[in-house]
Formats: C-alpha cells, sequence, structure tokens
C-alpha cells in the first residue's frame, strides 16, 4: 500500500502563487508515475499534471500550462506542484495521485480556493 499525504492549500487572490507538496509513504518502491488532479464543485476530477518517477517526463492540463509547475524529489518520495497566476478556475480540491504497479493511490485532498 502507498499512502499519499498532501499540503500546502489555502485561499489566495487572482494571480497569486501557491506550492503544494505530497509526501508517499509505506510501499514506495516501483512507484511509476506521480502528480495531481483536482475536482472542482459539481465537476468531475480531472487531470493536472503527471510525472514519471524514471525520466521526469511530464503530461500537464492544457489549462495549466504555463502557469503549473511541477516538481520531484525521489530521495523525499515527494512531488510539488507550484501553482503560478492562479485564476478562480483553479479553485478545487487537488488530490495527490501515484501509479504503482497498476493500482492508483490517492491522497485526501487538499482545497485551493482563488477569490478576490
Amino acid at each position: 500500500q502507498v499512502q499519499l499525504e498532501e499540503s500546502g492549500g489555502g485561499q489566495v487572490q487572482p494571480g497569486g502563487s501557491l506550492r503544494l507538496s505530497c509526501v508517499a509513504s509505506g510501499s514506495i518502491f516501483g512507484i511509476a508515475s506521480m502528480g495531481w488532479y483536482r475536482q472542482a464543485p459539481g465537476k468531475q476530477r480531472e487531470l493536472v499534471v503527471i510525472i514519471t518517477t524514471i525520466g521526469g517526463s511530464t503530461n500537464y492540463a492544457d489549462s495549466v500550462k504555463g502557469r503549473f509547475i511541477i516538481s520531484r524529489d525521489n530521495d523525499k518520495n515527494t512531488v510539488y506542484l507550484q501553482m503560478n497566476n492562479l485564476k478562480p478556475e483553479d479553485t478545487a480540491v487537488y488530490y495527490c495521485y501515484a501509479a504503482r504497479y497498476g493500482r492508483d493511490y490517492w491522497g485526501k485532498g487538499t482545497l485551493v480556493t482563488v477569490s478576490s
């Protein structure tokens, strides 16, 4: 089993920045990728960005390209999401995600609210 714990959510004004962190623990050997999904009120959960453990390949949603940056620290089993130029439509619960041997793992989520 893999446990994922997010931190760093909160409220920010439009144009502001936040950084989310996600620490993986438990059976972390073999995690192929980690990343972030989000779910806005009344909408389905959607991909934000994924990064592979080996090689560091990334896949960003078009809506966040140029504004969000994912990074990873494999020694700390942690991924980060730097969110810049935040918009009201970025308001959502952000979930950390990991894939390991064909199974998906999720964190409990952290709320990001972009509002003036």
